[in-house]
């Protein structure tokens, strides 16, 4: 069941990282027209951005199913990753119902990752594996977004090029005597 999660993952970041870039590209010119305070430029989605973005929370997600698969479900990070992820999927369906129209990983949502999330926690409750309660809670839901826009900044400090200071770019390139 925990490594259902990595399995569910994978289908679902398979199709946002075949749509996600060139999505971003159209829908961007729409997006800026409604929504004119969003930082734009600094929302890439390049496909390089979206290839490092997603391998990064590959690992977020395997190392939280494999903690799940060490203790039958039992880890806190397991769970609350379960419940990001499964939030995740109510998240695109309200994306689609905002845009009305096709986001990156709609289609996924409804047919995996939702119904991979509920099945794995009716598994737990029939192991009787008890649910994270209280502060473990808020605590999952406040994490997932943490977590996610850590992986996109993250994302985005190793795949954009600076350029290099004139100053140390001469250094470098100045011969030792």
């Amino acid at each position: 069941m925990a490594w259902g999660l990595l399995a569910a993952w994978a289908v679902h970041d398979a199709e946002e990282l075949a749509t996600m870039a060139g999505w971003t590209r159209r829908a961007r010119p729409r997006l800026e027209r409604h929504l004119p305070w969003a930082p734009w430029e600094r929302l890439d989605q390049s496909q390089r951005h979206v290839n490092t973005a997603i391998g990064l929370m590959g690992g977020v997600i395997a190392g939280a199913a494999a903690m799940g698969a060490r203790t039958g479900g039992r880890s806190a990070t397991f769970q609350a990753v379960l419940a990001g992820f499964g939030w995740h999927g109510a998240g695109h369906l309200a994306q689609v119902a905002v845009t009305r129209g096709y986001t990156p990983g709609a289609v996924t949502a409804p047919l995996v990752v939702i119904p991979y999330a509920l099945w794995a926690w009716r598994r737990l409750r029939e192991a009787e594996v008890p649910a994270p309660a209280g502060p473990a809670t808020a605590t999952a839901l406040v994490a997932f977004p943490l977590v996610l826009g850590g992986v996109h900044a993250l994302a985005h400090a190793l795949t954009h090029r600076r350029p290099l200071d004139h100053h140390a770019s001469a250094a470098v390139r100045a011969p030792r005597s």
